[in-house]
């Protein structure tokens, strides 16, 4: 069954109190937009500029395998952990001033990373990276969702999905170019030292172009809440992340066994809150919003075959077809501009189609997969960029099609003062589903690539992701079929 115009109203807002700016009472300059958008790229690029420099850094740190997965796992260990506390301290401090320090942070974490003088200085300062962003990211939805209304809320946030689709294709090639480039010596070092002067420019245009917003009702941090959150979340992605290379030790199984059960006191704790009139870290009631829990349980499948397939691919070309980097990462221009290409069409296609958008998007995404599985399986090992580039582009324009309208559905009917929570809620949802997707198709494409060859490894993976994308197309029939 379908749903064609259910929608959940949202919750009234009270009067703003006395010296808190009203959510959206000055809106967002062009300048601005950008600004926060360039806050948004940076991120999801630092998740997967790494994918194809982790050989160099194996070579220059002697870092081995397990060492290498924390440093894609502890930065998005981290970030996901603490999303939706950013969000929260957002809404109480201000979403600019937030937006600033954690700007401020991240570009001094990635100078950490890029001077780090070994393996484990590069993962503590990976972690720490992870943190400042999900101090700054939160702060860019919320201040989309408090600053813009009607026409101008639906451009800004298909420019959201547009940027966060393009840096996550976009982190892997400007990875490969900066690797290959070696600027002054610098190596894989260049891929974190490049967010400094953008972070630089970043704070320069935030202190003059991005307003200053905040929730109308503040409340107090969940402590309990976060605990419990942050115990689910590294409960579960730590060993999925470790486990492989550490040979599943017991400290992995039994951290796995926790995780349900933070999960489900996380639950209770949040709900008994709700109840007591307490503000809880996700408010159950928020969840009661139609196209905010539908889209947030189809973003988990799209996200973790989104990751999956960008980790994969980047081991498969340069370590199965012995590409370089800029190879490696100029194969996925295609799919980058497609993208693209797709997300400048969404806006008006939605308003004509509606969700069914995401459908299609799906069915095209599997097109493109399906045809790169066959042209893997034919022409393995001596495959092309040419040769590569049909499947990467119809993939890219079926999941352009797909990540900005999801995005901006899910968010629609969160009203104004709660536009922090609403987006960590989503954005937490995302990166734990993108760090989830490295560690378990990640996994699976190593184990079986030990085994059976690096071809028959990448034809499993495709099908695994193949499946996920049915996953999705199944649950987007489920979607509200008009957003606001």
């Amino acid at each position: 069954m379908t749903e064609t115009t259910v929608r959940t109203p949202p919750v009234p807002s009270t009067p703003t109190p006395a010296g808190v700016p009203a959510a959206g009472s000055g809106g967002i300059s062009p300048l601005g937009l950008f600004t926060v958008l360039l806050g948004a790229a940076l991120p999801l690029i630092d998740f997967f500029i790494v994918n194809v420099a982790l050989p160099a850094i194996d070579t220059d740190l002697a870092a081995g395998p397990a060492m290498l997965e924390l440093v894609v796992g502890g930065y998005g260990v981290a970030y996901s952990v603490l999303l939706v506390l950013g969000g929260r301290l957002g809404d109480m401090a201000g979403r600019r001033r937030l937006f600033l320090i954690g700007m401020a942070a991240f570009g001094a974490t990635s100078l950490a990373c890029g001077l780090a003088p070994t393996a484990w200085t590069l993962v503590g300062a990976r972690v720490a990276q992870g943190a400042a962003a999900a101090l700054m990211l939160p702060q860019v939805l919320a201040t989309i969702q408090a600053t813009t209304r009607g026409p101008r809320r639906a451009r800004a946030m298909s420019l959201y999905g547009a940027t966060a689709g393009l840096s996550m294709v976009a982190g892997q090639i400007l990875g490969g170019v900066l690797v290959a480039a070696d600027v002054a010596g610098s190596g894989w070092r260049s891929v974190f030292l490049v967010n400094v002067p953008v972070v630089l420019l970043g704070l320069v245009l935030a202190v003059r172009a991005v307003p200053e917003t905040r929730s109308e009702h503040p409340a107090s941090v969940d402590v309990p809440g976060t605990l419990l959150l942050g115990l689910t979340l590294v409960s579960l992605l730590l060993p999925l992340t470790e486990g492989r290379a550490a040979g599943w030790p017991l400290w992995t199984w039994l951290s796995l066994a926790v995780s349900p059960l933070a999960a489900v006191a996380f639950y209770l704790t949040e709900r008994r809150a709700d109840r007591l009139g307490r503000t809880p870290l996700v408010p159950p009631s928020l969840l009661r919003l139609v196209s905010l829990r539908r889209g947030l349980v189809m973003m988990v499948p799209f996200s973790i075959g989104f990751s999956g397939f960008m980790f994969v691919v980047a081991v498969a070309l340069q370590q199965g077809l012995r590409m370089g980097p800029v190879p490696a990462g100029l194969a996925l221009v295609p799919m980058a501009l497609a993208f693209f290409a797709a997300s400048l069409a969404g806006p008006r296609l939605v308003g004509r189609f509606g969700s069914r958008v995401v459908t299609a998007g799906g069915i095209i995404q599997a097109a493109g997969i399906g045809l790169l599985l066959v042209t893997v399986w034919r022409g393995w090992p001596d495959l092309g960029l040419a040769a590569l580039a049909p499947g990467v582009a119809v993939a890219g324009l079926g999941q352009g099609l797909q990540l900005p309208v999801l995005m901006r559905l899910m968010l629609s009917d969160v009203p104004a003062d709660r536009a922090g929570v609403g987006s960590g809620v989503m954005v937490t949802t995302q990166q734990s589903a993108l760090a989830l997707g490295v560690a378990t198709v990640g996994s699976l494409f190593l184990a079986l690539a030990a085994g059976s060859g690096m071809r028959d490894a990448l034809a499993v993976t495709l099908l695994v992701q193949l499946g996920l994308i049915a996953l999705t197309v199944l649950l987007s029939l489920r979607l509200p079929r008009v957003m606001g």
